[in-house]
């Protein structure tokens, strides 16, 4: 005697009823890039279906977006002037700060994320303030003006922080800045355990956040480290961070997994540019069935613990979510 295992496949309702994952519209944050001027819907190359707008054409995509139940954004923001210590972003004139409040005035359902980091918004195009002696990012001195950042973002209007830089102390220095400011209930999303990954590539394109030189991997964690990974997600709990993230997601399900069974804070991971593309060029080539693989790839990332998924995606999901 054995166990018949397909008496529970044979049947597609049944198949339902006893499925153990599943996506809803719920799940998804949806990349958006933002820039000067007006009338701008600029496609990436590299990301088909990507785009780089202006203010007044991010307010026609948040309408479609709530029209299809994808009511969760996190902002990127590309300004026209950039230095070195990326000062744009600490106005609350600056691009993202006004974005922020178009976006809440026109549609306050919507439920904004921001990236709060320097990498868009300096000249040399790292994560934060440059030591001149060795020519990498100063840790402290970042802490320092990514606390005049939260406050610009807070002052706006927006609904979660996601500081993406990955500076040591980065949860502890906005939580403290929040709350002695009177934002003691906005939560953070801790880029926790995010990788120095290839995968990064297409990004740079639409954020236009190529480091002028070198690397970042003095400051983003070693592909290589599985254990590290697991004590930068809980030290970031212990600062205080509502979410932790694992980034990218697809070459690091182990990770994923890792941190679920370690920690019971809300998990987030972030569908990269380069795992985008991949799917997008190869359905564009025919060489798989693209949606089929899509709807997969972003359920395999909830069995492995994932809460939460920003993902390139979320638009074509939330779409054939709604055909059902």
């Amino acid at each position: 005697m054995f166990k018949r295992f397909r008496r529970l496949r044979i049947n597609e309702t049944l198949r339902g009823l006893v499925e153990e994952t599943k996506l809803s519209t719920d799940d998804f944050i949806y990349p958006l890039f933002v820039r000067e001027g007006e009338g701008i819907k600029t496609e990436v190359s590299s990301m088909p279906g990507v785009f780089q707008m202006s203010i007044d054409e991010i307010l026609k995509e948040c309408e479609y977006l709530i029209s299809i139940n994808l009511k969760s954004i996190i902002l990127f923001a590309i300004p026209d002037t950039k230095d070195s210590v990326g000062s744009e972003c600490l106005c609350d004139e600056s691009i993202i700060a006004r974005t922020i409040r178009a976006i809440k005035e026109k549609f306050p359902e919507m439920f904004i994320v921001t990236d709060l980091c320097f990498c868009e918004y300096t000249d040399h195009g790292h994560c934060g303030i440059l030591d001149p002696k060795t020519q990498t990012v100063d840790n402290d001195k970042t802490l320092e003006i990514s606390a005049q950042q939260v406050i610009v973002h807070a002052k706006a209007g927006v609904d979660m922080i996601a500081p993406s830089g990955m500076m040591d102390g980065i949860i502890g220095t906005l939580r403290k800045a929040l709350d002695e400011n009177g934002y003691e209930n906005l939560p953070i999303m801790a880029y926790s355990t995010k990788f120095a990954s290839a995968y990064y590539g297409p990004f740079r394109d639409v954020a236009e956040s190529t480091p002028s030189f070198g690397d970042r991997r003095t400051y983003q964690m070693n592909p290589a480290n599985r254990l590290e990974a697991i004590e930068e997600s809980l030290e970031d709990e212990k600062q205080g961070a509502d979410i932790l993230m694992v980034k990218p997601a697809l070459s690091y399900m182990d990770v994923i997994r890792d941190i679920r069974n370690n920690s019971n804070t809300p998990l987030c991971v972030y569908n990269v540019s380069g795992e985008y593309a991949m799917l997008k060029h190869a359905g564009a080539a025919g060489l798989i069935d693209y949606e089929r693989v899509m709807m997969e790839t972003l359920l395999s990332f909830k069995r492995a613990g994932a809460n939460l998924i920003i993902t390139y995606h979320a638009k074509e999901a939330c779409e054939l979510l709604l055909q059902k």
